[in-house]
């Protein structure tokens, strides 16, 4: 019986024995694949796709510091879209995409890549929505490329006068002065500039700016338009001061573009006003 035993347990140390050989084979022909597909490069259009989405980002960012050169934003987009491809429910890469496809779409001197640009920025700005309903950059991005459609379009302008409301009314109830009071910008153009039978009203529009004035004095294009407001309300001495005051401005850091935007548009309602 012991000797029975003796074999048998003999018998199976020879078959553990067996597999642990077995195991160890085919742990080395893993870790060397793997080490094979370590050094192996990288390249091209697969290294990009790779890129971490915090990398794409700062990648992004970067390029927009310069996006007075539209090039630099269409390699900013292809940057996001890349990183895109491979994290498409990130937040904060939605969000940019719809930033940055307005910024084209209000800068870029080709009415077709306007239109895509806009459109690409409301399905990315509806995507980022989607993802974080509670935070105010997908609501004001979207809103901002609706504007952007109904600049270029009467017809989108006759339907997505209350879509802009929406969102930027959501982006109010998030956060009141997100961006310097953006939000109260965007909806001081909309009553300016939309006419009166889609809701379009003067004094709505200095209601807004002079509220967003409170949380944005730096904020160079909300202190333009408003000074906008005040010359189509005839109060042209209102005007002149908003106009003095921005002249003498010093811009808000990462804000420059804007303000050299908004120092062109002062100049033009300046002469107006003489």
């Amino acid at each position: 019986m012991n000797q029975q035993y003796n074999s048998t347990s003999q018998a199976g140390v020879s078959i553990w024995n067996g597999e642990k050989l077995g195991l160890l084979a085919i742990l080395l022909i893993v870790m060397t694949a793997s080490m094979a597909c370590r050094k192996a490069p990288v390249q091209g259009d697969e290294a990009s796709a790779m890129r971490p989405t915090a990398g794409a980002v700062t990648e992004a960012e970067q390029l927009y510091v310069g996006r007075t050169d539209v090039v630099k934003v269409r390699q900013g987009l292809v940057v996001l879209r890349q990183a895109q491809a491979s994290d498409q429910g990130n937040y904060e890469l939605a969000w940019r995409l719809a930033k940055f496809n307005y910024y084209l779409g209000a800068h870029s001197p080709d009415s077709s890549e306007r239109d895509k640009a806009f459109h690409d920025g409301k399905e990315a700005g509806e995507l980022a929505v989607k993802l974080q309903e509670g935070k105010p950059d997908g609501h004001f991005w979207l809103g901002a490329n609706y504007g952007g459609s109904a600049r270029t379009s009467m017809l989108s302008g006759l339907t997505d006068f209350d879509n802009i409301k929406r969102e930027m009314e959501t982006v109010l109830k998030l956060n009141e002065g997100y961006q310097s009071g953006s939000a109260y910008m965007v909806l001081g153009q909309l009553y300016l500039e939309a006419p009166g039978f889609l809701g379009g009203d003067t004094q709505k529009a200095i209601q807004n700016l002079e509220k967003g004035l409170q949380f944005g004095p730096d904020n160079s294009l909300l202190r333009v338009h408003l000074a906008d407001a005040y010359e189509k309300a005839n109060r042209k001495e209102d005007a002149r001061k908003q106009i003095d005051t921005l002249l003498t401005m010093k811009p808000a850091a990462g804000f420059e573009p804007e303000h050299e935007e908004a120092l062109v548009l002062a100049r033009k309602l300046q002469e107006k006003l003489k």
